[in-house]
């Protein structure tokens, strides 16, 4: 493994699925060279990376092993030892964003802590902590359904809950850890939006379009950009994010998730990294998310966020059951969805064909420019799209 001081800048990546995966094709694009740190050489960064550290991503041994080659480290997800990670920063390590801004996004329950603190609307929540088993009373005004919410590790619907009646809210008392869950007042929205937005290490904060959502069974089925909504929404989620990356004085890509409705623009969640709400920007914008990630890491600059063409989908392919159907198989379905013309296929590469497992997206530019025939040019190619790769979910 080469020495970080070399000819090119070179950023240390921690974790090696799909996201990890693009940012080291982000890499070469910018001749950046990235080292990923992952438990094997099958993940799906492992054949893109410069080099590797295999090592389990919350070992701190090997994340300084990572940190003797690498100018900065950055991540892939959210999931991390900031105890550890701590330690390595103190001795002079460079990670992007710093764990001070980092450390209060890696937990939902952290999150909401600190979106009431900067007055950022959201929804209602208590920590399931503050219930009794035996005598649980909601706060005023507070009615069935309810969203319970896992702090950690939740993602893809996993780590939530819809609680229905006081039966649910008991059954959940008996079996989850209180200090670890919340609840929050059930969101009646219309839409589901997502905004991108980087900051770069001297301040400059870029954004991409905002995009509407659309999911399925809690698992995102597929994207649509720019989202139709009015320039208000537009500017106040803009200003939003702003906002929360100059207070952490976040340096990096960052994700805000959105729920808007009657109640307004509500921050749903946010995700302190590259997010699959805006894959479509490596075709669909002049730089993509990754490239953003990566350069910032790299200390160098980042260009424009514009789209290229009038929108743009993502669609996500998901695993499935195929039953040993040679019609159905992952490679026969490839090949039926390389035959739609301008659709770019992105294949992770990964080893278990779960369902509901992430395995893949495509991409597709959109031509029309009035936002209604747009929205029906997009539903008409996912239609396309899922008539050859249908999602199954499990619920």
């Amino acid at each position: 493994m080469d020495q970080k001081k070399n000819d090119c800048p070179t950023v240390g990546v921690i974790g090696g699925g799909q996201l990890a995966q693009m940012l080291a094709k982000a890499g070469k694009k910018h001749g950046v060279n990235v080292i990923v740190q992952t438990g094997s050489s099958k993940d799906p960064a492992g054949n893109y990376a410069y080099d590797l550290v295999l090592s389990h991503t919350q070992d701190i041994k090997g994340t300084r092993q990572l940190s003797d080659h690498c100018n900065s480290i950055t991540f892939e997800n959210e999931w991390l030892d900031i105890e550890g990670l701590s330690l390595l920063e103190e001795d002079g390590v460079f990670f992007v964003p710093n764990l001070s801004a980092i450390s209060p996004l890696v937990n939902k329950l952290s999150q909401r802590k600190l979106i009431d603190r900067l007055h950022i609307p959201g929804p209602k929540w208590i920590s399931l902590s503050t219930l009794k088993l035996d005598d649980f009373i909601l706060p005023d005004k507070w009615t069935f359904p309810l969203m319970a919410k896992s702090s950690i590790g939740g993602y893809d619907g996993k780590g939530t809950k819809i609680i229905n009646d006081y039966n649910d809210l008991k059954k959940l008392l008996l079996e989850v850890n209180h200090e670890n869950w919340f609840l929050e007042q059930w969101v009646s929205y219309i839409k589901e939006l997502s905004l991108v937005i980087s900051r770069s290490t001297d301040g400059v904060v870029k954004s991409f379009p905002l995009t509407e959502t659309i999911q399925d069974r809690q698992i995102c089925d597929w994207v649509l950009a720019p989202a139709d909504v009015n320039h208000a929404v537009k500017a106040l989620a803009y200003n939003l994010g702003v906002s929360l990356v100059r207070e952490l004085n976040y340096v990096g890509v960052l994700a805000i998730e959105f729920f808007w409705g009657e109640s307004g623009l509500l921050v749903n969640e946010i995700a302190p990294r590259t997010h699959n709400s805006a894959h479509f920007t490596i075709e669909g914008c002049k730089s993509s998310q990754f490239e953003h990630q990566i350069l910032i890491a790299a200390g160098l600059p980042v260009p424009s966020t514009d789209l290229i063409s009038p929108g743009a989908i993502m669609v996500n392919l998901l695993g499935y059951s195929d039953n040993n159907n040679p019609n159905n198989s992952i490679d026969n379905r490839l090949n039926q969805l390389s035959e739609i013309s301008g659709l770019n296929i992105h294949w992770y590469d990964k080893q278990n064909n779960a369902p509901g497992r992430k395995l893949g997206h495509v991409t597709m530019l959109l031509k029309a420019k009035d936002c209604i025939a747009r929205k029906q040019e997009a539903i008409n190619a996912v239609q396309k799209i899922r008539s050859i790769w249908p999602n199954e979910i499990n619920s």
